[in-house]
């Protein structure tokens, strides 16, 4: 291949097939900024970030280098992997790259939970040349015993990653890189890596993440719009074109609706004939506000985690067919699922994280002519001054740095057991090698394995390593599959009406005590409940008028974080974030202001004030920083308190010396401490079973903990408002 240097177009470096293509089949008369600065990295087997906006060309910024290289070099067999953190997401996919994949007769096909037997016997018989799976679904390749590992996966030289963010910022990205490693092993090569990310606060954090065992050794660079082709992961990445602060204020509004009934009779009167996509927070919040939709004889879909693969599937392909309709979504549709031309995004109170709203916005403003627009609606008064504070932090062009979460020790396990399962034995001295030398999973991991050993998780015999009769207890049920996810799912109800699946329910709709017959809200309708298998956990239904109950248990809860709730302070001391308000929502924010600010904030620091008997420590520090906050001063901090994201609740007979003593040990460099961690909570670890309780203790611990936002209220002054009233 010439060197890249030597070629002054970058789009002449593609194949001639596939630029014939791109020309006369797509019928574009030019590439898009990232998807022409993508070509020379991806073709010459760098690593890369590929940053844009949802809709930005990411998919094909990967597959037209990736497929110009497949040829080029003639790569056979399964050569690449397509990841994809939804089934969803690779069933919208799959298609698309297909028949991009079909120009040069190539072949792609998708294998993930939902793909039947029948299909997965013709990719191990008949490799595809790009395979779309998920993280889990590789690993069930992996432990499986249908799957000939090197037949399938030793031809792989590439993995593009979607989303990458959104792996990278939970346990599945821990899980990702692991089994990355574990495929170069199958293939006894380096394999490319590319991921394809909306836009994150530190892209280069995230490629050399990405990268693996390969961040010292190999090149790798962010490519996004408006970033020079050669700036590579150390070099600092300025704003792209489309930073947030760029969009003009008008196509983001931020209402006061002040309850879910007066956000669905706003959304029924509004923008009519138009295609609404409307995101709200929880599952309930999607069931309640569909109902209250369908009630005003709006054309209304469904789509969130509980409904049934094929109840997502027709609500999202009758929406993406259909005019003068709406869908209401949780984050299912945050990411890069197409569902249409839209017209409008409505937001139901706020999500938590600004990158969370780019993805959500970004899913308007496609059409020529169109701009990106978001209406929020908010149903409290608190829900009003989050979102206020977002779109804050929105309007600054700050996004959230990924972080990966810390000590993942319950991953350790899990992969220890994992490689037993995939090699069958593994020399009790060799296991280290099987990740490369990636941390966690290193010479670090050996007090865990001294644990699988010591309670049978793991056997060993003659310097082997086996899979031991506890592991085959606690995870064997059909062939291991509890060790091919890194996440705990609640168990759920099936609900079917007939032989129709409806989606799943939390089991507490059906057990708890209520008046009358027993109805739930599920698909946006209410159903009876007529008889319940309790063995298969299948309940059965048929439709009624109204009456229905929606709930779901959620997990566990992180809280809002440092910046954000920071940003909440700002907004009551006066910050204006710069979108159209309504006067609801002007009259709600200057109530705040005015009448409870003065307890709640000073713009000189922090401020500690009695409420009857409590005395609360307004911090605005976010749930984690509290949490650390309370840990490192027990002397001061109520024993009995669930931290908050603005305060930390004290001792009632809180005073300025016992204050001030407790201040001095932190002032004269006392170290901050972990926080508290009920034991109960150990269980929603998943494979906290194969740990020493002390160390999923610890692993929750680290993963409360916010050191930096301790330490940053630590160094602000503190008001105390806190005599007692006579």
């Amino acid at each position: 291949m010439a060197d890249a240097s030597d070629v002054s177009d970058p789009v002449d470096q593609l194949d001639p097939v596939v630029l014939h293509h791109v020309v006369n089949t797509l019928g574009w008369s030019d590439l898009r900024p990232l998807q022409r600065a993508a070509i020379r990295p991806v073709m010459d087997g760098e690593d890369a970030v590929l940053l844009a906006p949802t809709a930005g060309g990411k998919t094909e910024a990967a597959c037209l280098p990736i497929l110009s290289t497949m040829a080029e070099q003639q790569w056979t067999g399964t050569s690449v992997l397509y990841l994809c953190p939804l089934k969803a997401l690779l069933n919208n996919l799959a298609p698309r790259v297909h028949t991009y994949a079909q120009w040069l007769g190539r072949r792609a096909a998708p294998w993930h939970g939902d793909t039947k037997e029948s299909q997965r016997r013709r990719i191990r018989t008949d490799p595809p040349d790009i395979l779309l799976t998920t993280p889990e679904s590789l690993e069930a390749m992996l432990i499986g015993v249908k799957t000939d590992h090197a037949h399938l996966l030793g031809s792989v030289r590439a993995v593009v990653v979607d989303e990458v963010h959104a792996f990278a910022g939970d346990d599945r990205g821990w899980h990702l890189l692991a089994v990355l490693e574990r495929l170069e092993r199958v293939a006894g090569r380096p394999i490319q890596r590319i991921g394809l990310s909306a836009t994150v606060g530190n892209p280069q954090r995230l490629l050399t993440w990405l990268q693996g065992t390969h961040a010292d050794n190999r090149p790798g660079r962010v490519v996004s719009p408006g970033v020079p082709v050669g700036t590579s992961a150390s070099e600092p990445l300025g704003p792209s074109a489309d930073t947030p602060n760029t969009h003009p204020a008008g196509d983001i509004e931020l209402d006061y609706v002040g309850s879910l009934d007066n956000a669905a009779k706003l959304i029924a009167a509004l923008h009519k004939g138009e295609k609404r996509l409307v995101f709200c927070e929880s599952r309930r919040q999607v069931e309640q506000l569909g109902a209250a939709l369908r009630a005003r004889d709006v054309k209304v879909f469904l789509s969130h985690a509980s409904l049934s693969a094929d109840e997502r599937a027709r609500s999202e392909e009758a929406f993406a067919e259909g005019r003068n309709c709406v869908i209401v979504a949780t984050s299912t549709l945050e990411l890069g699922i197409d569902v249409g031309d839209l017209d409008r995004v409505i937001q139901i109170d706020s999500p938590r994280t600004v990158a969370s709203f780019l993805q959500r916005i970004g899913r308007t403003g496609r059409r020529p002519g169109a701009s990106r627009n978001c209406l929020f609606l908010a149903t409290g008064k608190d829900a009003l001054l989050q979102a206020a504070a977002l779109l804050l932090l929105w309007g600054r062009g700050w996004v959230e740095p990924v972080t990966p979460p810390p000590e993942p020790r319950h991953l350790v396990a899990q992969q220890l057991l994992a490689v037993c399962l995939q090699q069958h034995k593994l020399g009790d001295q060799l296991w280290v090698e099987q990740w490369n030398g990636l941390a966690p999973f290193d010479q670090s991991a050996a007090p865990v394995l001294c644990h699988l050993v010591s309670e049978e998780f793991l056997d060993t015999d003659s310097g082997l390593l086996f899979i031991g009769p506890e592991a085959e207890r606690r995870f064997g049920r059909r062939h291991f599959i509890e060790l091919t996810a890194s996440f705990t799912a609640p168990p759920q109800f099936t609900v079917l009406s007939g032989r129709r699946e409806i989606g799943q329910t939390d089991p507490s709709v059906l057990t708890e005590e209520r008046p009358g017959p027993r109805r739930l809200l599920l698909g946006g309708r209410s159903w009876q409940v007529t008889f319940i298998d309790w063995a298969r956990k299948r309940a059965f239904v048929e439709p009624v008028e109204s009456g229905g109950v929606a709930k779901w248990t959620s997990g566990a809860v992180a809280g809002l974080s440092y910046a954000l709730t920071r940003a909440m302070r700002e907004v009551l001391l006066g910050a204006e974030p710069p979108v159209s308000r309504t006067r609801r929502a002007e009259a709600c924010l200057a109530e705040w202001r005015q009448a409870d600010a003065p307890n709640l904030v000073h713009p000189a620091g922090t401020l500690i004030t009695r409420l009857g008997e409590e005395v609360r420590w307004w911090t605005w520090a976010g749930y984690r920083a509290n949490a650390t906050l309370s840990a490192t001063l027990p002397s001061i901090s109520d024993p009995v308190q669930r931290p908050t994201d603005c305060y930390v609740r004290l001792r009632e007979d809180l005073d300025p010396k016992m204050w001030s003593t407790a201040r001095e040990v932190t002032d004269a460099g006392g170290r901050l401490v972990l926080p508290d961690v009920d034991r109960r909570a150990v269980s929603g670890l998943k494979f906290s079973a194969a740990l020493p309780e002390r160390l999923a203790t610890a692993t929750l611990a680290a993963r409360l903990a916010d050191f930096d936002g301790a330490r940053a209220v630590l160094a602000e002054p503190t008001r105390l408002h806190i005599s007692r009233s006579k």
